[in-house]
């Protein structure tokens, strides 16, 4: 029977509570049992018994060591410390101990337990622990791929993709696209892009639809399903990108964000509908109104006006305005303001986009839609620009309608993410290298000229007047400011006036398909602020907002104004100053500004009395005003004259492209009429006129004032002596545009004599064709030189020919001679004639085209010609 531990040894005595630092324990006899030996042979001791019976005195009173030193006691009264504070405070001295290089033990047993510090701990770990103990975290762990990301597992795309793994392997595979995707020439189109993107000091780049199709088809199939979840994760890793590219690129900015271009289904504004909602769309529009750029919340913190603490920060969304529940210092709820330093903002510009005019279905009004233009898209367009959108279609709860309705109704904007300008420096950026080889060489053909004139309009008969006008207004000439003083136009103004049933709305309507900006109205149903513009009040904000006319709409593009001799005379004198100054100035309801109107305009207008008298002068048979005829450069008149041969031409033509343009027609079929070849297809004729406007400037150099200034003088002189259409200063700066026109139609970088002299034939003809007939044949032999200018001297020739044999026809109509089906003219009549316009050589006249085509002959034996009346013009009751 083992021995009691008091039998064994003598207890050792207690020391006290507070004794000395030097007093210490006894030793214990045993030395083994104090190294912890056991001994086999005896058994298990019960070791030191602590509750004794005089326990008690180990906590005895001793006052001369129950207190504290007085010098190391800080009696200074102190403010109670808020938790907050308090909290505050520690985190001060935590950061200070972790730069000093101390980690308190608190911090590091939230991350690893002692036994980590042993031998075996490796040093990387002990590592990681500190850096998380300090809050600068590692990259994180990697997720386990996820190969079928397609499959959501039963879950939306929209709950799916912000789930961390799928999040993590969608974030993976765009920033593998983005750093490893090469064209088919093996430049890495994107790492090019951030490069450029960067140099210009931008903050977002373009990423096409149809790329991310062909390498990363699941991100082209959530995107237009989830696009706001998919955005975020491709802007983060956008960021990620450039800034291992560029270290200090968030200095220049904090946000970098990815366009989706090329979407491949353009929906239109009115075919919007609920299955559209949050879903990634594209459609085409024309601004017509923009608010000004104003900052809108992105991130948001608030400051609480009880115990001033800083909330936040918050999110803000576009939908939802974000509000804090309570303060987590004082537990109030409210009032917060919104901490006006601490807040990030970004830009914000809210448009309306309406349909294009040509997009529109016959009958239908068109409609609008709103679209809100955030960060760097802000102030890319205009009111009056063709806009390609690509965005958010998504809804946004207006109280208004509401309280209209009587139940919950959501409007629906379109939150942009791409938008692209459809102007000439667009198109002509998204010409090919082929396109621009195809132009040049074009241009360096002699007939080019007489080509693009032959492609306006192909489907109009004849004309070559006015389709040479138009030609020159389409190119237009260059306008000048010198020291930013006097601004002098450079587009040209055309007026075409004549008979009804010459196509003069045709001609309209084929410039508004051509003219790479182009609006399209007419007289009778434009007013004054619709051609101009318009102060409304806005039905929301109650505030006075300005609206754009045609005229402003039209801007750095060509105005179409058709019947426009219906216009009232009000509304006709407010476009003055847009035809010259090319500005319209508003002073309406506290608004006084002035909008740019610098576009060309072609009009279209009908005589007085519905036929043009050609007895009369221009002026007498339109109900115009000088002021508004002298802001014209080209007037072009029409006249529906009675000619047999013309009109059987002009008959078989329209006869001819009814048949060829029947919708039944095949194309194995046979052609009724070939078109010409010197004419130019429509596309290509609309690429070299916008490569032309954007690259070509001519220039004025050697310019023949003395041919200007002559003709000036003798057109003044005319016009004083006819009382007709008055001459003003306005011509000699017509002659300088339309000089540049054709030089800018061969693509020339210098005015030449010979574009010089087209100017001043083109500006003749204006003038001599609104005289009287019986002044017109008199002025026509005093300019005679100017106006047979690059004139084909065949159709010159056959010009007269044809008043020969129609005078010939009409002597043989009075003396009843119809029976003969063939008239013979003398070819003396027609030499005389040639030799009065320097033409004395009639042989190449007789072998042309044109003459053996409408049914001429010579007989060189009995030297006259011989002309095959049609049948149809002999047989007449």
């Amino acid at each position: 029977m083992s021995r009691r531990p008091e039998e064994e040894s003598p207890m050792p005595t207690p020391r006290s509570n507070m004794s000395s630092p030097a007093q210490d324990f006894e030793p214990f006899e045993d030395e083994g049992a104090l190294l912890g030996e056991i001994n086999p042979d005896m058994e298990e001791e019960d070791g030191e018994e602590l509750f004794g019976d005089n326990m008690e005195n180990d906590y005895r009173a001793m006052p001369h060591l129950d207190h504290y030193d007085n010098r190391n006691i800080d009696e200074d009264d102190y403010e109670n410390m808020s938790i907050g504070d308090r909290m505050a405070a520690e985190e001060e001295l935590r950061k200070r101990d972790r730069d000093a290089g101390i980690y308190r033990r608190d911090d590091r047993e939230l991350f690893y337990d002692e036994s980590d510090d042993d031998e075996e701990m490796s040093r990387q770990k002990r590592r990681a622990a500190e850096k998380a103990a300090v809050g600068e975290t590692e990259d994180q762990e990697m997720i386990e791929s996820i190969e079928n990301l397609e499959d959501t597992k039963g879950y939306a795309i929209r709950d799916w993709v912000i789930m961390m793994g799928p999040r993590t392997e969608i974030s993976n595979r765009f920033k593998n696209f983005l750093r490893t995707y090469v064209n088919s020439k093996g430049q890495q189109v994107y790492k090019e892009k951030i490069r450029r993107m960067c140099e210009n000091n931008q903050s977002s780049f373009s990423v096409e639809f149809s790329h991310l199709a062909n390498k990363e088809h699941v991100l082209a199939y959530f995107l237009p399903e989830a696009p706001t979840q998919m955005l975020e994760i491709f802007d983060e890793v956008a960021k990620e990108i450039v800034l291992s590219m560029y270290p200090s690129y968030d200095r220049v900015t904090n946000e970098i964000h990815v366009r989706i271009s090329d979407l491949p289904l353009i929906e239109e504004l009115r075919t919007f509908r609920k299955l559209h909602i949050s879903q990634l769309v594209r459609t085409l529009g024309v601004v017509t109104a923009t608010t000004g750029v104003l900052p809108q919340l992105s991130i948001v913190k608030f400051d609480c006006n009880k115990c001033g603490f800083v909330l936040g920060p918050f999110t803000q969304s576009q939908d939802v305005e974000v509000h804090p529940g309570a303060c987590p210092e004082c537990q109030s709820h409210g009032p917060f303001m919104i901490n006006m330093e601490q807040t990030v903002y970004r830009n914000y510009q809210k448009i309306t986009l309406q349909e294009s005019p040509g997009r529109i279905p016959a009958g239908r009004v068109p409609r609008s839609k709103d679209c809100i233009l955030l960060a760097d898209l802000c102030d890319r367009c205009k009111p009056g620009d063709e806009v390609d959108v690509t965005g958010i279609y998504t809804h946004n709860y207006d109280g208004s309608l509401n309280m209209d309705n009587g139940f919950p109704v959501f409007s629906t904007v379109i939150i942009a993410n791409h938008l692209v300008v459809k102007d000439c420096k667009q198109i002509v950026q998204s010409l090919t290298d082929d396109d621009i080889n195809a132009i040049i060489k074009m241009s360096k053909d002699h007939r080019i000229a007489d080509r693009i004139i032959a492609s306006i309009a192909p489907s109009i008969y004849g004309h070559d007047y006015i389709k040479r006008a138009l030609a020159l207004a389409l190119f237009g000439g260059e306008s000048k400011n010198p020291g930013q003083k006097h601004k002098v136009r450079g587009d040209i103004n055309v007026l075409i006036c004549g008979d009804p049933g010459t196509a003069k709305s045709q001609f309209l309507k084929f410039v508004e398909k051509i003219a790479p900006r182009a609006v399209f109205t007419t007289g009778q149903g434009a007013s004054a602020v619709g051609l101009t513009a318009y102060v409304r009040k806005n039905p929301v904000s109650r505030d006075w907002t300005l609206e754009a006319g045609a005229l402003v709409l039209a801007d750095q593009g060509v105005c179409l104004i058709d019947e426009f001799d219906k216009m009232n005379d009000a509304d006709r004198t407010s476009i003055h100053e847009a035809m010259e100054q090319q500005s319209i100035s508003i002073s309406k309801a506290g608004i006084v500004t002035s909008l740019q109107a610098r576009c060309s305009v072609i009009a279209a207008a009908n005589p007085i009395g519905g036929r043009y008298d050609a007895s009369m002068t221009f002026a007498e048979n339109v109900n115009l005003s000088d002021p508004i005829l002298s802001r014209f450069d080209i007037l072009c008149v029409v006249r529906d004259e009675i000619d047999p041969i013309q009109d059987q031409h002009l008959a078989r033509f329209v006869v001819g492209s009814h048949i060829k343009h029947h919708p039944s027609k095949k194309d194995d079929e046979v052609v009724v009429e070939v078109e010409n070849d010197m004419s130019i297809p429509q596309e290509m004729l609309k690429k070299y006129l916008v490569y032309a406007r954007e690259n070509i400037h001519p220039k004025l150099q050697n310019m023949d004032q003395d041919k200007v200034a002559n003709i000036y003088s003798q057109l003044r002189q005319e016009s004083l002596a006819t009382g007709s259409l008055p001459i003003t200063v306005r011509h000699i700066e017509s002659i300088i545009r339309m000089s540049e026109a054709h030089a800018r139609l061969h693509l020339r970088e210098y005015v030449q004599d010979v574009d010089v002299n087209m100017a001043v034939r083109m500006m003749l003809e204006s003038f001599v064709e609104t005289q009287k007939y019986s002044v017109m044949k008199s002025m026509r032999q005093v300019f005679q030189r100017y106006l047979l200018f690059k004139k084909d001297h065949s159709e010159l020739l056959f010009y007269i020919l044809r008043q020969l044999s129609q005078d010939q026809l009409t002597f043989q109509r009075g003396t009843n001679e119809l029976e003969a089906l063939t008239i013979e003219i003398d070819e003396k009549d027609l030499m005389d004639k040639a030799k009065q316009i320097d033409i004395h050589d009639l042989k190449p006249f007789y072998k042309s085209k044109i003459f053996e085509s409408n049914n001429f002959s010579f007989d060189p034996k009995r030297k006259v010609i011989i002309h095959t009346v049609p049948e149809t013009f002999t047989s007449e009751d």
